[in-house]
């Protein structure tokens, strides 16, 4: 007969595994709500030109929806950023370094434009659309890239692909 104190705590180990797995369950149940979350980008705005670097800065707004009923937040946009379909380069939007409670939520039926500044420099292969957007002329943008979506229980990395 075994003593009933290892009986005790083989229950208490299996109880715990229980509750573990309940609870990577539970968690798994967000991944769908968090990807009805949706992204566009909304808005590039130039801030500064440095004539003597050949370097223009711009401020990149993406609009997040959340269609979901579930509160989440964004703890980062990597996105490749194009101008008359042209690579102007890669940047990021990130919150990761934020504790979550401090980052926007986006309740159910929210939508926040969430800014990121971008910096890029004229080389040979942008030199057009470089000049136009320096001179405040039309250009086309896009951006491609992944966002992170996460919940107290749940992160959840999708693709996009966006035109302003």
């Amino acid at each position: 007969m075994k003593p009933p104190g290892r009986i005790i705590l083989v229950v208490a180990i299996l109880a715990l595994l229980g509750m573990m797995g309940g609870g990577v369950y539970y968690a798994s149940l967000d991944n769908p709500q968090l990807e009805q979350a949706t992204i566009e980008l909304s808005e590039v705005e130039l801030r500064d030109v440095n004539t003597i670097e050949n370097r223009a800065t711009m401020i990149v707004t993406f609009s997040v929806t959340n269609p979901s009923d579930l509160t989440f937040t964004i703890p980062l946009i990597a996105y490749q950023l194009y101008g008359d379909g042209v690579s102007l380069g890669s940047a990021s939007y990130s919150t990761e370094d934020v504790a979550m409670p401090g980052r926007a939520a986006f309740y159910p039926g929210t939508e926040i434009p969430l800014d990121s500044k971008f910096s890029f420099v004229l080389t040979d292969v942008n030199e057009t659309v470089y000049e136009k957007i320096v001179t405040g002329q039309s250009v086309q943008y896009s951006a491609t890239g992944m966002i992170t979506v996460e919940s107290a229980w749940s992160i959840v990395e999708m693709n996009f692909d966006s035109s302003s």
